[in-house]
């Protein structure tokens, strides 16, 4: 009897191993089921973001150096980022070897011109005193022509003649002479103007190039914090680095009062991000605090950044609060609110499969599953509303049937489908 009763129970545990092994259901009853859910839809875009200041100072270094054809200039030292200085205090040394060679030049070159000015007042004060000389020299040939023609007058016609055209002539020659000196006096002042003008311009090219040296001292232009500035690439100006004379901005001081988010979106996303859309923003630094903003520029035209393989465009977020505690190039995490819906009906992603640029889900009816269409509305990163097709009590398939031979379809009225695409139009 015991021999029976043991029997009895290993043959059912036998039979239990069984059913819970292969199970007495199919594969219908293991597929998850899920019901359409109704409520607020929002439609979010996620990007990361850094800190800067709205509004800042530009410290600036030499801004004429161009005059001199210096176009880049080397950063040799430079104050930590984030130390506060008053108006006046020293923020960075610039490299002075291309500016000093130029004042080296410079004084060679007036040196070169004060020579030459020194020699044309030597020049014209030695021609001068020789035409000088030259006019007294005349004069007393014209007294002794004139003597020779008093004296004359006791000898023959021919001699008075010949004493008549020698003393014409000297004082011809006295005459011409005279113009002569006057001719050569402003000749020699238009020359000293000249090399005296040439002076001036190098006197001022020194004193402008001497000027020019004590801006490679960059001091700050106000009160503030020292930040260091960001090229078009993201890279930072720092110690070591050259700025360019075209835009000679050494360093920034920042506005703290209004901060902004600066973000770039991939191009697939960018068509969503509208200004005066809201945002969430949350500090990687403190991710207990939360802050809002707006958008209030987005690019037109797209970038290629050091790090990202697509094309994306630059967003600008301006932040609503006023911190104390936020501070340029902290990380943010952004996500900006595209689109909201009051009172939508949506169902997860995986429900959704596409067929001949239509959308369907499975849904169960009669406890088999129908391939329902259904028209699509907002789409965010898990849920897609439905505009037709399905209603909240409907109980659909979170993943494909395991069998979908002979499924039935179930295609929506072409009236309802054409008023949908005549609005996407």
């Amino acid at each position: 009897m015991l021999k029976k009763s043991l029997f009895f129970v290993a043959l059912l545990l036998l039979m239990l191993i069984v059913w819970l092994a292969f199970g007495t259901g199919s594969a219908e009853d293991t597929q998850i089921l899920v019901s359409p859910e109704k409520g607020e839809f929002t439609v979010n875009v996620a990007t990361t973001g850094e800190l800067r200041a709205q509004n800042s100072t530009n410290i600036l270094g030499p801004q004429g150096a161009r005059e001199f054809r210096i176009y880049n200039i080397k950063i040799q030292k430079l104050v930590p980022e984030g130390t506060i200085v008053e108006k006046g205090d020293f923020v960075a040394e610039l490299d002075r070897s291309e500016i000093m060679g130029k004042l080296q030049d410079a004084r060679l070159e007036l040196q070169k011109v004060q020579s030459q000015y020194e020699q044309a007042q030597l020049d014209s004060t030695l021609t001068l005193s020789q035409a000088r000389d030259n006019l007294i020299n005349l004069e007393y040939s014209l007294e002794e022509r004139q003597i020779a023609l008093e004296q004359s007058k006791y000898e023959s016609p021919a001699v008075q003649r010949q004493a008549e055209i020698d003393f014409e002539k000297a004082k011809r020659q006295l005459s011409q002479e005279k113009k002569n000196y006057v001719t050569k006096v402003k000749q020699a002042e238009a020359k000293i103007r000249e090399i005296d003008s040439d002076l001036q311009k190098k006197k001022n090219e020194l004193q402008k190039i001497q000027e020019l040296i004590k801006e490679f001292t960059v001091n700050a232009p106000e009160n503030g914090m020292v930040i260091y500035r960001r090229s078009w690439s993201g890279s930072k100006t720092v110690e070591g680095s050259s700025i360019s004379t075209w835009s000679p901005v050494v360093a920034e001081l920042p506005d703290f009062s209004v901060m902004e988010s600066v973000t770039y979106v991939n191009e697939v996303d960018i068509q969503k991000v509208k200004e005066n859309q809201t945002v969430d923003i949350k500090l990687d630094a403190m991710p207990e605090k939360t802050l809002t903003g707006v958008v209030t520029s987005v690019a037109n035209i797209g970038e290629q950044r050091p790090d990202s393989d697509s094309k994306v465009f630059e967003v600008v977020i301006e932040i609503n609060e006023a911190d104390t505690t936020l501070r340029p190039a902290m990380t943010t995490s952004n996500t900006i609110e595209v689109n909201t819906l009051a009172d939508a009906m949506y169902v997860p992603l995986e429900t959704i499969h596409s067929k001949n640029d239509r959308s369907f889900v499975f849904k169960r009816q009669g406890g088999s599953p129908v391939m329902q269409q259904v028209i699509l509305g907002l789409i965010n990163d898990n849920d897609a509303v439905i505009h037709e097709g399905l209603e909240p009590e409907d109980a659909i398939y979170l993943s494909l049937p395991g069998d979908t031979t002979g499924i039935s379809v179930s295609y929506l009225p072409d009236s309802i489908v054409n008023r949908y695409r005549n609005d996407e139009q």
